[in-house]
């Protein structure tokens, strides 16, 4: 079964390169889908790479109507067969991710060389998204559609915004994220999942924003991680430590930064002062929400925000006094980031404080009527929670008119 699977692996590989080469000539496109769609069931019938065989068929299908232009077919169809053919081995760790990353980061740079397609912030969001995919995805053997749609939608998503950067610029934002991202894994405050999000999070902020926006983000990193750490042996006596270990994944980094990096994107294309505020209110209420879980749980017995009953220590929508300040201190903290980078007037620092408070306690309510009831996890909480806190610095920004 192994030695047919590489069979059918190398010979997806000939098709693969077979339509990158022949694509571009072979017009109506639909003539090249039917070919790609009938060589992927001759895989399916006569070797092992079922999966493999979905995705290509459903790329070529979207590639048949119309709906996938040929750079975005041909650059997924490579980086899924190199991934694969990587990931064949078995392994599961951060060296084969390494791999995976050089092998399909050429494979995408011959087809965009071959294509005459010089979009090289295209491909790199590509990439980056086919990784996380597969090491959020990598145990589902049936994920391969779902990664394939992914990574083509994200290079599509990125060449429609048709946002130009500078390539020096984007090669730092590669190396300044992936190099923090690594030190997050071997640190131990992130995992596989977490230092992949945590790298496309800070891409996103150096290459639409500033620099100065992915350190306001490594500023709420290192209060998090902080505060995580802080009493951890009795946080994991009393059963309401972080799990694993205080290491967070794609979840927790998403729910807290997902929101920011929308901002900064936004503000990249459109550069209004309200993106400003919007990025300052999500990243101020993620470090507030945080030294108040991690920090707060430690102050004695908690208030149900919604009754003010006494509650169990770590009950969802329980707060302490001691919470409640540390929140207001942990937003401050990232607005002061904020100012001294001379991102944001003092102005917007007040308000913004305020934010971040205000988002803590909209996800202690959250916590305490949908989480409890089931409705929303821990990271969906997070997710409003830092919505709240963008939206209302936003509307207290124009009300104040700053």
């Amino acid at each position: 079964m192994a030695m047919e699977r590489r069979h059918g692996l190398l010979l997806a590989a000939v098709l693969s390169f077979f339509t990158v080469l022949v694509a571009p000539l072979l017009q109506p496109a639909w003539l090249m889908g039917l070919v790609v769609i009938f060589y992927s069931l001759v895989l399916f019938r006569f070797f092992d790479t079922k999966y493999l065989t979905y995705a290509f068929v459903v790329l070529a299908a979207l590639y048949c109507v119309g709906l996938l232009p040929l750079f975005y077919f041909s650059c997924t169809l490579a980086i899924l067969v190199m991934g694969e053919i990587v990931f064949g081995t078995g392994a599961d760790d951060l060296n084969t991710y390494l791999y995976y990353i050089i092998a399909t980061a050429w494979a995408a740079t011959l087809v965009m060389v071959y294509l005459n397609r010089m979009v090289p912030l295209t491909i790199i969001f590509g990439l980056i998204a086919a990784v996380l995919l597969k090491v959020i995805l990598l145990k589902y053997e049936d994920s391969l559609v779902i990664e394939g749609l992914g990574i083509a939608m994200t290079m599509y998503l990125i060449d429609e915004l048709n946002y130009q950067a500078d390539l020096q610029m984007v090669v730092i934002a590669v190396i300044v994220a992936f190099t923090f991202g690594y030190f997050a894994f071997r640190f131990k405050t992130a995992d596989l999942s977490g230092l992949f999000s945590a790298a496309l999070i800070g891409i996103i902020l150096i290459v639409f924003a500033y620099t100065s926006w992915f350190l306001i983000m490594l500023s709420f990193f290192i209060l998090g991680s902080v505060s995580t750490r802080y009493k951890y042996e009795y946080k994991m006596k009393i059963g309401v430590e972080q799990g694993q270990s205080g290491a967070r994944g794609y979840r927790n980094v998403f729910a807290n930064g997902i929101v920011a990096a929308a901002a900064a994107v936004l503000y990249g294309v459109f550069v209004r002062p309200e993106f400003i505020v919007l990025y300052i209110g999500c990243v101020a209420t993620a470090a507030a929400d945080t030294m108040a879980s991690e920090i707060g749980v430690t102050g004695g017995t908690p208030y149900m925000i919604t009754t003010l009953e006494k509650v169990p220590i770590g009950t969802n929508g329980g707060v302490t006094v001691i919470g409640e300040l540390v929140a207001l201190l942990g937003g401050f903290v990232v607005c002061l980031v904020a100012i001294l980078l001379n991102v944001i007037t003092p102005g917007m620092l007040v308000v913004c404080t305020i934010a971040g408070f205000i988002g803590t306690n909209i996800d202690s309510i959250v916590g305490a009527t949908l989480e409890n009831r089931g409705f929303l996890g821990n990271a969906g909480t997070n997710l409003l929670a830092t919505i709240g806190g963008g939206v209302c610095a936003v509307i207290l920004f124009f009300l104040l008119k700053l």
